[in-house]
């Protein structure tokens, strides 16, 4: 028998593509996450093409949650060869659902608009990664398992799911392996909420292990508990839309975070304070998603029950329209009033938001903002970090419009967030963290404010790099970056 290992198959040494590979003593190979990688400029084709594994010799896929950077290759694995179970919580399964069709929606349609003009150069077609059959496919494949119930997945192996508190559904997944005369505690962090969250209750106490696949998005970031979100997202709709009487631009990832933009909307409305122009939600998945959400709601936070029992819908207000159709979005895009339009997806990488972004940037009435994280190789990483000239759809364009990004809105725990994840873990007991999903300067920073904590032994993975965990030893984190360099 083989020692237990894990492998990095994605959001190594960045923020998408989440994948990875536990492989137990006796072979049985567990994926933690499928995810698309995203914003990785040219790179990006290659990796969501190879995943650096044979998909036929995966026994199970055990998903944290359903956003698109980490479920969002679930179909290209089933249709190149993958048919174990795929097991989540039921919300988790419900939103990959709708999430899935889109992105392969997403995928045929803008396939066809840059093969129209590879046709005119006579290049090769652009192939989707996947179609809607492939996502029929693999829905399947789906199980799910509510919090706090132990999974028997072999005779030597468990899982336990807990509430992450990211996303409704989401979780964290620890793993309990008997290894030899041993068992081997892994718990992975999928993406962790805030403490603090505006919609959703915060993450559960996680189980104690002796190795922790942990996400560090924002390690090196303090949010602003200070910052009024309400307020400033009013200021730039007046701003644009009633001074400039142009149009706001939201991408927005339709699963999270456009609810939380409608929720602020909401309140906005209730208050009397939110001027009387058009407000677009272009994203056919954001009316699933919000419905979906909703019948979840006992994931809200108690804030958010109490508003629920005035309010019986959180998201939805006066002036709002949902745009469907294909054909309805052409006609937004050429919209010539004042409204703010809420479209997929966040990093402005793919979805309806780009063409909107096409038809506004070049014109200075316009505000482009951000409410989330963004690569800094995504075209949404790129706008904040200033460039002047991009190209959308492969064609240039001046940036005129203004640039901006909401700050106090993130489903991602801050570098104090991640910590208190840590608290039920004895230091002691802890023999290796892996951060992942993170920029490395970002890694590199949270690993020293671990190591002041007392986790001593923190590595920052490559992609593909494989870890032998049994025969691992507890090297201190100094004399690590000592070796590496």
């Amino acid at each position: 028998m083989s020692s237990m290992t894990i492998t990095f198959h994605g959001a190594a040494r960045t923020v998408t593509g989440s994948k990875h590979l536990v492989t137990l003593e006796d072979g049985t190979k567990i994926l933690l996450d499928c995810g698309l990688f995203q914003g990785l400029g040219d790179a990006t084709d290659d990796l969501n093409e190879n995943f650096g594994f044979d998909p036929n010799e995966i026994s199970f896929l055990l998903l944290s949650h359903a956003h698109i950077d980490h479920s969002g290759l679930i179909p290209k694995l089933a249709k190149d060869g993958f048919r174990g179970k795929i097991y989540c919580t039921p919300a988790t399964r419900d939103l990959a659902e709708i999430l899935l069709f889109d992105s392969a929606e997403i995928q045929t349609y803008e396939a066809e608009f840059i093969n129209k003009k590879r046709l005119a150069k006579g290049l090769k077609p652009y192939e989707p990664l996947y179609t809607t059959e492939d996502v029929t496919q693999a829905m399947q494949l789906f199980e799910t398992i509510e919090y706090n119930e132990w999974l028997q997945l072999t005779n030597v192996c468990k899982a336990l799911f807990t509430n992450a508190g990211h996303l409704i559904g989401a979780a964290a997944i620890s793993i309990h392996a008997e290894e030899r005369t041993k068992q081997v505690k892994l718990l992975y962090s999928g993406d962790v909420g805030r403490y603090r969250s505006v919609l959703l209750q915060p993450p559960s106490e996680v189980l104690e292990a002796d190795y922790i696949i942990l996400e560090s998005t924002y390690g090196n970031k303090h949010h602003d508990l200070t910052f009024n979100t309400i307020e400033v997202l009013q200021k730039f709709i007046r701003q644009t839309c009633v001074q400039k009487e142009g149009k706001l631009v939201i991408p927005a990832f339709s699963v999270g975070r456009t609810q939380e933009v409608l929720y602020a909307l909401n309140q906005l409305s209730l208050e009397k304070k939110l001027p009387e122009i058009n407000y677009f939600v272009d994203s056919p998945l954001s009316t699933k998603a919000t419905e979906v959400i909703k019948r979840y709601s006992d994931g809200f936070n108690e804030r958010l029950q109490q508003v629920l029992k005035i309010d019986d819908d959180p998201f939805d207000f006066p002036g709002l329209k949902y745009v469907a159709s294909v054909e309805d979005s052409k006609k937004l895009v050429d919209f010539d009033s004042p409204c703010v339009i809420i479209s997929a997806s966040g990093t402005a990488d793919a979805g309806r938001v780009r063409h909107h972004i096409n038809s506004c940037i070049e014109q200075s009435k316009n505000t482009i903002l951000f409410v989330g994280y963004c690569g800094s190789q995504s075209l949404g990483g790129r706008l904040l970090e200033g460039e002047k000239e991009i190209e959308v759809f492969s064609e240039p364009c001046t940036v005129e419009a203004t640039i901006d990004q909401l700050q106090g809105m993130s489903a991602h725990a801050d570098t104090n967030d991640l910590c208190k994840f840590l608290d039920s873990q004895n230091t002691e007991n802890v023999r290796e963290i892996f951060l992942v999903h993170g920029e490395y300067k970002v890694q590199q920073e949270f690993a020293s404010r671990l190591e002041r904590k007392g986790f001593d032994n923190i590595t920052i993975p490559e992609l593909h790099q494989c870890f032998t965990l049994s025969d691992k030893k507890k090297t201190p984190l100094k004399k690590a970056i000592k070796e590496d360099q």
